[in-house]
């Protein structure tokens, strides 16, 4: 290497952000992600065996995605080759393969080629890769912050192993900053930093898992005290740290996995009775901007089918919940919402109700259609009494109780079996009292209610 690549590799090493310089250079080096990077996790052990063909690498921001791919890329001795989906083509695409396609022929090295964004591309472009991909002349790397069973073609997902990223732990991002702090050479370690623990905690809770912006904003906190600075180590306390780093950008996708997630985790929180959880899916979705129309229906929802006549207000008070979110809107909203969740928390479980019409829908739609039994039919039409419609049918409320044995389906069929729990225990004490009555009709000319019209009759 020449004098003046070594200047300009030097300049250009001085420019780059704190997060690049920062980089690990092997896989002991990595943070983070040890459910498959960790000893003798699946990761670890197709590079020892040198079978590692494609993968996508799935997850949010800063959790080393595009870290990991340049770790592989050294550890594999391969050329390293990188392409944003967002700019590239198939031309771009086709280039690399070829360049691919002459390293193996040349000197046997095989490339890598990191495809950042893949979900980008079109169908189309993916399909540009298969046939390179399944021969092995690239190890494909696609980074993508989608699912990938949803945006990427299922036969180039078949070809990959999937390696779903978490957000990095409070403690994994306190290390990376220790580590920044100390490195002379790539770090920040040439400027003595005295980094508090507040300061470092404050860092790592507000980058919500993202190294990037954690690294980012530490580097902003140094840089910034280093006009005028007299001397010494350079301290980073609570109070810098916390002008250095924006409040925390909550990553909520409205029609991506974030969404459906969290809207998973806040129904279930409901539905396993722990208010505290189903508040804190609450908020976090109201906070990153979900439509309140979106949580009152699910409210709503969840207290028919996991409540239901165990608690029959939880309907009532979400309903109402959901009639004041459009009224009012955010943030006041936020209250109802709040006093609807944590009702339909705390409230007896029951989805009886729920099952029942699953059960008789399924009826409906795979079984034998049941025909209205003839004494059930209407009877308010001129010629219904010829065709016997309604002959036999017993009022109810003409017996003591209110009710009478009589069959109103046709079939002996049982749907709805309430459970023993809030209200339902009193429907089923209800429900076995009837059984156990036959009904008893009062003598009409002295009960004081004459004959019936023809509303009644019906």
């Amino acid at each position: 290497m020449d004098l003046f690549t070594q200047q300009r590799e030097a300049a250009f090493g001085r420019v780059q952000p704190l997060p690049v310089r920062m980089r690990p250079r092997t896989l002991e080096e990595f943070v983070g992600q040890d459910h498959f990077v960790g000893a003798g996790k699946l990761l670890r052990r197709l590079l020892a065996a040198d079978r590692l063909s494609s993968a996508i690498f799935y997850g949010p921001p800063g959790t080393g995605k595009t870290t990991l791919a340049h770790v592989i890329a050294g550890h594999t001795r391969a050329a390293f080759e990188e392409l944003n989906a967002a700019a590239a083509g198939v031309k771009e695409v086709r280039d690399v393969l070829a360049r691919a396609r002459d390293r193996l022929a040349h000197n046997g090295q095989r490339t890598v080629l990191f495809l950042d964004e893949i979900h980008r591309f079109n169908r189309a472009q993916q399909d540009v890769l298969l046939n390179d991909v399944e021969n092995g002349l690239v190890i494909l790397i696609g980074a993508t912050t989608e699912n990938p069973f949803f945006s990427i073609n299922s036969p180039l997902v078949s070809r990959s192993q999937i390696f779903q990223f978490e957000p990095l732990t409070i403690g994994q991002i306190e290390e990376l900053l220790r580590r920044a702090t100390a490195d002379r050479e790539r770090g920040l370690g040439r400027y003595e930093i005295e980094l508090t623990d507040e300061a470092a905690r404050h860092l790592a809770v507000t980058s919500d898992g993202d190294a990037r912006r954690a690294l980012l904003a530490l580097e902003v906190a140094v840089l910034s005290q280093l006009e005028g600075h007299s001397g010494g180590p350079v301290r980073v306390d609570l109070a810098v740290a916390e002008e250095s780093i924006q409040r925390k950008a909550i990553v909520y996708d409205g029609t991506g996995d974030a969404h459906y997630d969290a809207a998973s985790a806040f129904i279930k929180s409901m539905r396993g009775s722990d208010p505290d959880a189903a508040v804190y899916w609450l908020a976090r979705m109201l906070e990153a901007g979900e439509d309140p129309r979106f949580i009152a229906r699910r409210v709503a929802i969840c207290a028919a089918e996991d409540v239901g006549n165990a608690d029959p207000m939880a309907l009532v008070l979400a309903n109402a919940a959901a009639q004041v979110t459009m009224l009012v809107g955010m943030p006041e909203c936020q209250l109802p919402l709040s006093q609807a969740v944590t009702y339909v928390a705390t409230a007896p479980k029951s989805n009886a109700a729920a099952q029942a019409i699953w059960a008789a829908a399924e009826d409906v739609r795979n079984g034998r259609t049941i025909p209205v039994p003839r004494h059930l039919r209407d009877q308010s039409y001129r010629g219904a009494a010829r065709l016997g419609h309604g002959e036999g049918y017993k009022y109810a409320h003409h017996y003591e109780g209110g009710f009478v044995q009589q069959d109103y389906l046709g079939v002996d069929k049982t749907y709805y079996v309430p459970k023993n729990r809030g209200y339902e225990a009193r429907i089923i004490e209800y429900l076995e009292g009837l059984r156990g009555s036959e009904g008893i009709e009062p003598d009409r000319r002295t009960a004081g209610g004459g004959e019936v019209g023809h509303a009644a009759s019906e």
